[in-house]
């Protein structure tokens, strides 16, 4: 029979493009018309309703509960007239993923007939129960009731499918008791500590501010596209997300040849449906382009307000995917899918606002440089006193094929801030300046700080936390992950350190003490934490033992990453902050210490599969066709090459051997499920598939390979 490799590359060669039809409406027009936005609650609502709802979405206060009625019928009226036949509480519970049950809107009226339905008690609260998501122990058997409440500061929207329509609320998901079972409450939790501490560090400065302060996102998503095909061909893609086994081609991505190159007819009429989806939807999808590897490419949406972009980078990669299927294709979000090829990350662009101006904007006075100096130095202190924590944000199972592999920085955090911010924050230390224009000392208060442009360094891509002109860029988060979670920690870390300096600065605010005790303040946080600092290459060996010198944490290990997650230190911050409970950190650490030794032993079974039931039989039937060769040269005396088939073949017969070997030992490791020893085991297997991939008759190897995954399109 044909191998069906083989098959599926023929039937690809002659598909073209897909051709979606699309209303032909302006990107004006087309921009958040499936979004129960502001606008639209303007038309749907009483002015008065609108007025405390805008309250709630803008100013942070409470929603009232008698309004709750109007506003869910208004959104059910909106629904309806949208096509939606029902509503589903839309969350993110610890699987990483969204989730959702959907009801109908229809109640029957006793008379054989239904009415439509839709109460504020129904919009502000849900019982979906869920019990069978992960809670690290929060919910037992007996203790399973979960509750979904409305956020009301992410907006609605309509969800379509085929022949269908659904009216999603975003929600918060939490269980009987009251702990957070999802993503969003320690999210929303941890914006509110920074705003809190932010407002009261701002106050010392004499800014009074009157609504939030926000934290603001934009995540640049990347993602690999392959035919759907070829994917159903590989058990690894679809159980694991990644090849498990598989040798890069002779020409993949050395020549950088792809990299922000002609997109291809059927890749670009798939982006252009992702972006007009997106744009419905309300979210700003900016950017798009070929990324390093070939068949990467990235996503970029606008900045928005980080629990809004949070929710909204959370249906990109849903919007991914799904559109994929209908062009023929499988978006893979796997932070590495490909051995020794680039990774798929997502930059976390991450800044702060207040009266909507950047914090993180370099100042045009005297007293916009001083907040600047000291929203920077507060981050400065925040990422050294908690570098390991920051860095089991970013640990799952995918992340550890990524970090530090040249496409991504190394598991040390540390921060890049360019040689003219540096040089200030050493001045500022010191006290000595070269480049003041008006003193002989750079002081808090006086003019000597240089005039900033908005890109006062060129970027850093080995660094993990880079300063980039007016936000810092937190290179290390996976492209499968959810923002929320390092979003979290970073905020609760930083309003730790908004709130120490505040405490200092409020007993000597509005008086002649104010500067001097500022100063004295700023030096000491960059005497104690400058040693985050680094401009360098962080691929450099060098770097990993002047990291070790300066105390800097280097943990590679998943396992052990994880485990800050419980750490005194860990508990004392988040406590402090009321953003996750002891109970909730150590629910966390038991849902992804499980999650990740879960998937490792998934990987590991996946590779025996892969092995034993579809390498195996063709190794076996290559090496009989040589020796079936051999035999007939020898028979017939023919000498000519047997000696080059006789080796052959017992080269052949080696490599069984040794894989034979492998095998037998990754199965014992497997029963132990330790993760990092099937980790190793399931890559020792791997370097001798990938051997065999290399020597055996092209016809006869089963798996579609890199090169017809990666540029069959």
């Amino acid at each position: 029979m044909e191998n069906l490799r083989k098959q599926i590359i023929a039937n690809i060669s002659s598909r073209t493009a897909s051709s979606i039809s699309y209303e032909k409406r302006t990107v004006e027009e087309l921009y958040g018309e499936d979004v129960f936005s502001l606008k639209t609650m303007k038309d749907y609502l009483p002015k008065p309703v609108y007025k405390s709802l805008l309250s709630t979405i803008r100013l942070g206060k409470s929603i009232d509960s008698s309004i709750a009625d109007e506003v869910a019928n208004a959104m059910k009226r909106w629904a309806i007239n949208k096509g939606a036949s029902h509503y589903t509480h839309w969350f993110q519970p610890l699987t990483g993923s969204t989730a959702e049950k959907h009801d109908s809107f229809i109640e029957p009226d006793l008379e054989g007939g239904v009415m439509l339905d839709f109460s504020g008690k129904t919009l502000i609260q849900g019982e979906p129960d869920a019990s069978s998501f992960p809670s690290g122990g929060l919910r037992a058997t007996f203790e399973a009731r979960g509750y979904t409440v409305w956020d009301p500061t992410s907006p609605a929207f309509i969800k379509r499918g085929i022949n269908n329509a659904t009216l999603c609320i975003p929600t918060a998901f939490y269980s009987y008791t009251g702990e957070a079972l999802d993503k969003k409450i320690p999210l929303l939790r941890s914006m509110q500590a920074i705003s809190v501490q932010g407002k009261r560090l701002l106050k010392c400065f004499g800014v009074e501010i009157s609504s939030r302060i926000h934290t603001t996102l934009g995540a640049e998503q990347e993602y690999f596209l392959i035919d759907k095909e070829l994917y159903y061909a590989r058990p690894d893609l679809i159980q694991c997300e990644r090849t498990v086994f598989g040798c890069e081609p002779s020409k993949h991505q050395q020549l950088d040849d792809h990299y922000f190159g002609s997109i291809k007819p059927r890749v670009l009429a798939y982006m252009s449906e992702v972006d007009k989806k997106l744009w419905r939807l309300g979210i700003p999808a900016k950017t798009r382009h070929n990324e390093v590897a070939p068949s990467q490419f990235e996503i970029a949406a606008q900045y928005e307000e980080l629990n809004l972009a949070t929710d909204h980078n959370m249906l990109i990669m849903e919007t991914l995917e799904e559109v994929a299927d209908k062009h023929g294709l499988v978006c893979l979000l796997h932070e590495k899918p490909f051995a020794r090829l680039n990774g798929s990350g997502k930059h976390n662009n991450w800044s702060i606002s207040a009266n909507g101006d950047n914090l993180l904007n370099p100042g045009k006075d005297p007293q916009e440089n001083a907040i600047f100096l000291t929203v920077l130095c507060a981050i400065i202190q925040a990422i050294d006193k908690h570098p390991a924590l920051l860095r089991s944000t970013v640990a799952n199972a995918g992340n550890v094929h990524r970090l530090g592999a040249n496409e991504a920085p190394p598991p040390i955090i540390s921060i890049f801030l360019g040689e003219q911010l540096t040089d200030i924050i050493e001045q500022l230390e010191t006290g000595n300046t070269a480049s003041a224009k008006k003193a002989e000392t750079l002081k808090i208060g006086i003019d000597t700080i240089p005039v900033l442009p908005k890109d006062t360094t060129d970027r850093n891509r080995t660094s993990p936390f880079a300063f980039t002109g007016n936000k810092f860029e937190f290179r290390a988060v996976g492209s499968s992950q959810n923002c929320a979670g390092p979003n979290v920690t970073l905020n609760t870390i930083v309003a730790e350190a908004f709130d120490e300096i505040a405490t200092k600065l409020e007993p000597v605010a509005g008086t002649d003490k104010f500067n001097e005790t500022l100063q004295s303040v700023l030096q000491d946080i960059i005497r104690k934490h400058k040693k985050v600092i680094f401009n360098g290459d962080n691929y450099s060996e060098g770097w990993i033992y002047e990291a070790e010198k300066r105390g800097l944490p280097n943990i590679m290990s998943v396992s052990e990453t994880l485990k800050e997650i419980i750490s005194e230190e860990s508990i004392n911050v988040f406590e402090k902050y009321n953003v996750l409970s002891k109970k909730e950190l150590f629910s966390r650490y038991e849902v992804y210490k499980e999650n990740f030794e879960t998937r490792l032993n998934i990987e590991g079974q996946v590779g025996l599969y892969i092995s034993k039931t579809i390498v195996t039989p063709a190794v076996i039937e290559y090496q009989s066709s040589i020796l079936k060769n051999l035999k007939l040269l020898t028979d017939t005396g023919i000498g000519t090459g047997t000696e080059t088939i006789r080796e052959k073949a017992e080269y052949i017969s080696s490599l069984l051997d040794d894989m034979s070997l492998k095998i037998k030992d990754l199965e014992k490791i497997v029963e132990s499920r330790d993760p990092e020893e099937i980790a190793v085991a399931l890559a020792n297997l791997r370097l001798t598939v990938d051997t065999i991939e290399r020597e055996i008759d092209d016809k006869l190897w089963p798996l579609p390979k890199y090169s017809e995954m990666l540029f069959i399109s």
